[in-house]
């Protein structure tokens, strides 16, 4: 079974994070959304948001697992008998960042990652510009899905 786990934070849940998700769907046969938690790190969101964030927006899709872990990202696919990483690629920026830690990756468990470009009209949207908005006030919900959006 070809199974993949998209790692991340999802600190929130943005529209580039779900184009690369569902673009991922017909290429596996299960992807695992893991939050990696790190206690160090101050989140906007809480776990259990980011949780529901997952959960809500891919409950009818049974081949979406939504998990959370701790260590390296390599220790959990192993744990999972996932074969492969998924990242989504928005810059250059992005894929010589990835690339360096999809080689480490390879490397050090020989975990392949499968990059996919962010669709046209996705790539200014990332969790840090989410967040930068919404700690300033400004419309941020033309980023996020449903789920994520101010309920008045």
């Amino acid at each position: 079974m070809r199974k993949a786990v998209f790692p991340g934070s999802f600190d929130p849940l943005t529209l580039g994070h779900t184009d690369v998700i569902d673009r991922a769907l017909p290429l596996f046969e299960e992807i695992i959304l893991a939050i990696g938690t790190n206690s160090d790190k101050n989140y906007m969101f809480s776990l259990e948001e980011r949780l529901h964030f997952l959960k809500e927006t891919y409950k009818d899709i049974p081949k979406v697992k939504v998990m959370t872990y701790k260590g390296l990202t390599v220790d959990f696919c192993k744990e999972q008998d996932a074969d492969f990483l998924l990242r989504g690629l928005r810059s250059v920026q992005d894929l010589e960042f990835e690339k360096a830690i999809g080689q480490t990756n390879y490397k050090m468990a020989g975990i392949d990652t499968v990059f996919l470009i962010c669709s046209s009209g996705h790539s200014h949207i990332s969790s840090t510009v989410v967040r930068d908005v919404i700690r300033h006030g400004g419309d941020y919900e033309f980023m996020v899905p449903d789920v994520v959006r101010k309920k008045d």
